[in-house]
């Protein structure tokens, strides 16, 4: 039993997050041209070559309507049911590996990581950059987020320690960053 499987699954389902699509295309496509991932039934289906090109046409379309402000938006809400349903099925795929997790347990931790990354993203980051600059941020985070989720999807299966470390340094910034902002509450004034 590999243990470093499981961040393999924690970083696909993160980069389900940003884009459904890229990190089930690179799982489908590592398992059948390599050893890197061995999927068990029956998430082996995932290698047969008319999901690998369903796939292949929804990453497009996804990259696609990404792109233009205002169809993102729309696109973000459809995505809201999609984005963590890809975590999911990720998650439990490719965590199978490890041994005897419960392929529910596997559902719901992919569904929880995938659906906070997307909600991160369509709630608070992409309307940020699309307010800030006007709309015209909207083709660089969109290429920005499709590319995350390209390299995260393949670092998670090649070297899924970085996925590790990569979770440690975040859980430590957030961990700092709500102590601070507990603190500057505390010492404020009550007016």
């Amino acid at each position: 039993m590999d243990i470093f499987n499981i961040f393999t699954a924690f970083g696909l389902s993160a980069s389900a997050g940003l884009n459904a699509y890229i990190p089930l295309l690179v799982v489908s496509l590592l398992a059948k041209f390599t050893n890197l991932i061995k999927l068990q039934e029956p998430w082996n289906l995932m290698t047969s070559w008319w999901v690998i090109g369903v796939l292949i046409v929804l990453t497009i379309v996804e990259i696609l309507a990404d792109l233009f402000p205002g169809v993102n938006h729309v696109n973000d809400v459809i995505q809201s049911f999609i984005r963590p349903t890809a975590g999911a099925v990720v998650f439990a795929a490719t965590s199978s590996q490890v041994g005897d997790v419960n392929p529910i347990l596997g559902l719901i931790a992919g569904l929880l990581v995938s659906g906070g990354v997307h909600a991160v993203k369509a709630l608070a980051v992409r309307p940020a950059v699309n307010a800030a600059t006007g709309g015209l941020g909207n083709v660089p985070a969109s290429i920005g987020e499709q590319a995350t989720s390209t390299v995260v999807s393949i670092l998670s299966v090649i070297i899924p320690v970085i996925v590790a470390i990569t979770l440690t340094i975040v859980l430590i910034i957030i961990i700092l960053w709500a102590n601070n902002r507990k603190k500057k509450r505390e010492t404020q004034p009550v007016e």
